[in-house]
């Protein structure tokens, strides 16, 4: 996390130049006002990372000596017959199309995100007070 920590930090060196350097030449409001608000998060970052570094167990990824398998592990675990992903990724993409095409395509996706979100939520809860 140490070294992630000084990336952006180093990140918000460089956009805090640039927001400078651009904000002096275009005079420009816009462009230098989202520079200096993306070096204030580049920042906010580098400093949670740098912050939390220091109280936390270093990774391998701090470790000069270590391996690649150092650092593996359990991601998590992923649901092998979850069909919801797809409902949700029909449903939203129809949702977005809606705000190009026109509002009442709202009324078709609405429905399938529901469905998919009701149906991701409760996935594992359904059979269970069920009786044999």
């Amino acid at each position: 996390m140490k070294t992630q920590g000084t990336m952006f930090v180093w990140l918000s060196v460089f956009l805090l130049g640039m927001a400078i350097v651009y904000g002096v030449w275009s005079k420009e409001p816009a462009g230098t006002t989202a520079l200096f608000l993306s070096f204030a998060l580049s920042i906010m970052i580098g400093f949670y990372l740098g912050f939390t570094a220091r109280r936390v167990d270093a990774g391998a990824q701090d470790n000069k000596n270590a391996d690649v398998a150092d650092d593996a592990g359990e991601v998590g675990f992923f649901s092998p017959h979850s069909w919801q992903p797809l409902s949700l990724a029909v449903g939203g993409a129809l949702a977005f199309l809606s705000i190009a095409i026109g509002w009442w395509l709202m009324y078709f996706s609405a429905p399938l995100l529901l469905v998919g979100v009701w149906g991701w939520v409760f996935e594992y809860y359904r059979g269970e007070n069920r009786t044999q």
